[in-house]
C-alpha cells in the first residue's frame, strides 16, 4: 500500500544525473516515484523519576495578560527563543583551528550491503574532486511512526526500487535519514568515499549538483510537520562528520529548493536549515551539547491521564500528550543525562491552540532544585519557547515535568523539550 504524495511536494523538474550514461535522465520525476509505505505505528514509555522539591535559579520567564485574540506567543522570556524563519545570513563558519584535536564522531552509517541493497543496475560514476556542499531532502512519503531500525532499512529499499522504476542505476542521493534516526548509505560507493574523505560518487539528486553536493534525503515530509528529535539529531551529526571529513563550512549546506525549483525539502524543514548550520558549527567547535525529549522518546513519561493527539499540525513530531487539570500529582516528564555541570537553556516544544490552558506549569529541575515557570499554551505554538537558563548539575534525572495542578479546564500540553548547553 502506498500513499499519494501531493503534487505540491513533490520535485519537479527532477533530479536526473548525466554522469550515468543516459540512465538517470528519465522524463518521470524523482518525487513522482517517491511514495510512503504505510506501517504500524509505535511508542514509548518509562518510569516516573521523583523530582526533588528545593527551589533553584530563578526563570526569566513570566506570564503576561493575553491580548484578546492575539495569535502570536505571549509567554516570552529574557532569553528568546531561537527563530524557526531563514535568516538573512548564514551563521559564522566554526573559528580557524577550531578542529584542533577536536574528533567529531563518524555516526553508525548502515552500508547498502546492510540494509539489503540490491547492486547498482549500471555505471556509478566518480570524481576525484571532494563535494563542496550538502544539499538538505525530503522524501515526501508518508510521516509514519514506525521508527525501528527495520522500518529505516525498508524505506532505503523502498527508495531504490522507486528509483529503479525511474530508470536510474542505483539510488539517487548519497545518504537517507531515517523517521527513527537511523541512517544509510544510499548510492553504492558513497560511505567509502565519505570515511576516506577523498573524492564523491556522483549522484543523482539535484541537476548540476551532483557531481558537487552530497545530497541527504530526511524520511517523511515536512511541508507543515517538524521532523522527529531522533532524525533531527542523526542530521545533525551527520552533516557535522560529512564537513569534518571533506573540509566544507557549515555555511555551505542548503536546501534542494536553493539549486531546482521544487518544494524540497518542505517549508518546515527548509526554515530550519539556519539551526541547523548553526547546530553544526557549534559541534565542529567542539562546543555543541544538546539534546531534543520528545513525547514518543525513552526519556518521556506519563500516567494514563495523559492522552495522545496529532491533532495539530504544530505538533513537534508525530504527537503530543493533553490532560485535563487536576489538583492532583501527575506529571508529565522529560528525562536526560545532563553532561556536566554549568549553564543550560531550557526550551519547550507544544501546539498552541486558543481553548489551550493559559497557565500550564512547567517545572524544570536543575539537580539541587526546581523551578516552576507558568505559560499560555493558547497561542503561539510551533516553536522553541524558551523557559529560561539555568545552572545544573551532572547526571540522569528528569529535567523538565508539565503539571496538570493548575485552573480551570482547558488541556495542558506535553509535547518536546530541548536542552542546551551554554
Amino acid at each position: 500500500m502506498h500513499e499519494h504524495v501531493p503534487s505540491s511536494t513533490d520535485h519537479s523538474h527532477d533530479d536526473h544525473s548525466h554522469h550515468d550514461h543516459g540512465h538517470d535522465s528519465s522524463s518521470l520525476g524523482r518525487r513522482d516515484l517517491l511514495r510512503g509505505a504505510v506501517v504500524l505505528g509505535i511508542g514509548a514509555a518509562g518510569a516516573t523519576i521523583a523530582a526533588p522539591a528545593a527551589a533553584a535559579a530563578t526563570p526569566a520567564a513570566v506570564v503576561p495578560a493575553r491580548a484578546a485574540g492575539a495569535r502570536t506567543a505571549d509567554v516570552r522570556t529574557a532569553d528568546a527563543p531561537p527563530s524557526l524563519a531563514p535568516d538573512p545570513e548564514a551563521p559564522a563558519d566554526a573559528p580557524p583551528g577550531a578542529l584542533a584535536g577536536v574528533a567529531v564522531a563518524a555516526p553508525t552509517i548502515a552500508s547498502c550491503n546492510t540494509w539489503g541493497a540490491e547492486a547498482a543496475r549500471g555505471t556509478i560514476d566518480t570524481v576525484s574532486t571532494n563535494p563542496n556542499k550538502i544539499l538538505i531532502h525530503h522524501t515526501a512519503s508518508a510521516n509514519v511512526t514506525d521508527y525501528s531500525q527495520a522500518a529505516g532499512y525498508q524505506i532505503a529499499r523502498d527508495i531504490q526500487q522507486w528509483h529503479f522504476a525511474n530508470g536510474w542505476v542505483d539510488t539517487g542521493q548519497h545518504l537517507t535519514v531515517s523517521r527513527g534516526g537511523y541512517v544509510m548509505e544510499g548510492r553504492h560507493g558513497s560511505l567509502s568515499r565519505l570515511q576516506n574523505g577523498s573524492g564523491m560518487v556522483v549522484g543523482a539528486h539535484a541537476p548540476g549538483q551532483n557531481s558537487q553536493a552530497i545530497g541527504i534525503e530526511n524520511q517523511g515530509t515536512y511541508t507543515s510537520a517538524t521532523p522527529p528529535a531522533q532524525l533531527w539529531s542523526r542530521l545533525v551529526e551527520l552533516c557535522a562528520y560529512i564537513c569534518d571529513q571533506y573540509g566544507i563550512a557549515p555555511t555551505q549546506i542548503y536546501g534542494h529548493r536553493d539549486y531546482t525549483a521544487t518544494a524540497c525539502p518542505g517549508d518546515v524543514l527548509y526554515s530550519m536549515l539556519p539551526q541547523l548550520r548553526s547546530e553544526v558549527a557549534a559541534a565542529l567547535a567542539g562546543t555543541s551539547w544538546s539534546v531534543i525529549v520528545d513525547n514518543t522518546s525513552s526519556g518521556f513519561a506519563a500516567g494514563a491521564s495523559w492522552l495522545t493527539s496529532s491533532f495539530s499540525a504544530e505538533r513537534y513530531g508525530a504527537s503530543y500528550r493533553y490532560a485535563t487539570p487536576a489538583e492532583v500529582s501527575d506529571l508529565a516528564t522529560f528525562s536526560a543525562a545532563i553532561p556536566s555541570d554549568g549553564s543550560y537553556r531550557v526550551e519547550a516544544w507544544f501546539p498552541g491552540i486558543d481553548g489551550y490552558n493559559t497557565s500550564t506549569p512547567f517545572i524544570v529541575y536543575t539537580g539541587t532544585g526546581s523551578s516552576t515557570i507558568r505559560v499560555d499554551q493558547s497561542t503561539g505554538g510551533g516553536a522553541w519557547l524558551s523557559l529560561g537558563t539555568y545552572a545544573m548539575t551532572a547526571g540522569t534525572r528528569t529535567v523538565v515535568a508539565v503539571s496538570r495542578w493548575t485552573q480551570g479546564t482547558a488541556y495542558v500540553i506535553a509535547d518536546a523539550i530541548r536542552i542546551t548547553r551554554l
